[in-house]
């Protein structure tokens, strides 16, 4: 079983920037998929950033494309996304999840391919 845990949420106002952190305490995730989702009140589940194992493969949904960036740091079992040009839309709580059957250098998009969930970090992004 792999723990996430996400941090790093909060109240921004509209341009600002967050940087959301997803954790894995005590546990080696270099060899998982990772992704960033969020879901908003009424609204699917949308992935908004994913990167393969290999940290050379990334994803990023149009709607977040050249504001947010995915990265990790498998040496601290620690995958971020860095937040910029923040909207109103954004607001969601944004969840990370962690795909362990996935060959090197590919990303995940599909929730049904994740094994793992944190609980999610609740972001809000005022006008």
């Amino acid at each position: 079983q792999v723990q996430l845990v996400e941090s790093g949420g909060g109240l921004v106002q509209a341009g600002g920037s967050l940087r959301l952190s997803c954790a894995a305490p005590g546990r080696t995730f270099s060899s998982y998929a990772m992704g960033w989702f969020r879901q908003a009140p009424g609204k699917e589940r949308e992935c908004v950033a994913a990167i393969a194992w290999s940290g050379d493969i990334t994803y990023y949904a149009d709607s977040v494309q050249s504001r947010f960036t995915i990265s990790r740091d498998n040496a601290k079992n620690t995958v971020y996304m860095q937040m910029n040009s923040v909207k109103p839309e954004d607001t969601a709580v944004y969840s990370c999840a962690a795909a362990s059957r996935v060959p090197r250098s590919v990303v995940v998009v599909t929730p049904r391919w994740y094994d793992y969930w944190g609980r999610g970090t609740q972001v809000t992004v005022s006008s």
